[in-house]
């Protein structure tokens, strides 16, 4: 019996896969996390932080959210692990309560990392042309959907 077509070892396929997940962390996820807190700290400390929380204070304001949150919504529709990077920076420093993050890691994974994976899969997966803006929309609209759900959850369960 020739051992060519002998299905590999449970260890050997967790071994490859912790691996492959490793290269994943080391080259994706953690720089990203990185980038956003060095680029809250900037923004924090030019000041542009507290100017983008002003002007979005009424839109985040709906879902009970202070300004600052929207750049945590910006940067996760560009990078999943800059949305999480920025939303610990932020709760890191009290502008984002525990309760607040609560509120908006479901959205951060509704529409996370769309902007980077527009062109991969809309691509390979050959949707028309004219149904791009809705499918780029849908994850968008269930992230806000998500905002609301989550804070009335939240509001009454723990009074949050």
């Amino acid at each position: 019996m020739s051992h060519d077509n002998a299905k590999p070892m449970i260890t050997d396929v967790f071994v490859q896969g912790a691996r492959q997940g490793w290269n994943i962390g080391v080259t994706s996820t953690i720089p990203n996390v990185m980038m956003a807190f060095v680029l809250i700290k900037i923004l924090k400390h030019s000041g542009l932080l507290t100017i983008i929380g002003d002007a979005c204070a009424p839109a985040m304001g709906v879902f009970g959210l202070p300004g600052e949150a929207i750049t945590v919504l910006l940067a996760a529709w560009m990078s999943m692990g800059g949305g999480v990077g920025v939303a610990m920076a932020l709760y890191q420093d009290s502008t984002l309560s525990g309760v607040d993050l609560g509120v908006i890691i479901p959205a951060i994974y509704l529409m996370g990392s769309q902007l980077q994976y527009m062109g991969r899969c809309l691509g390979v997966i050959g949707i028309k042309g004219r149904d791009i803006p809705l499918v780029m929309a849908v994850p968008i609209l269930m992230a806000i959907l998500s905002l609301f759900v989550m804070r009335a959850i939240i509001t009454f369960t723990v009074g949050g």
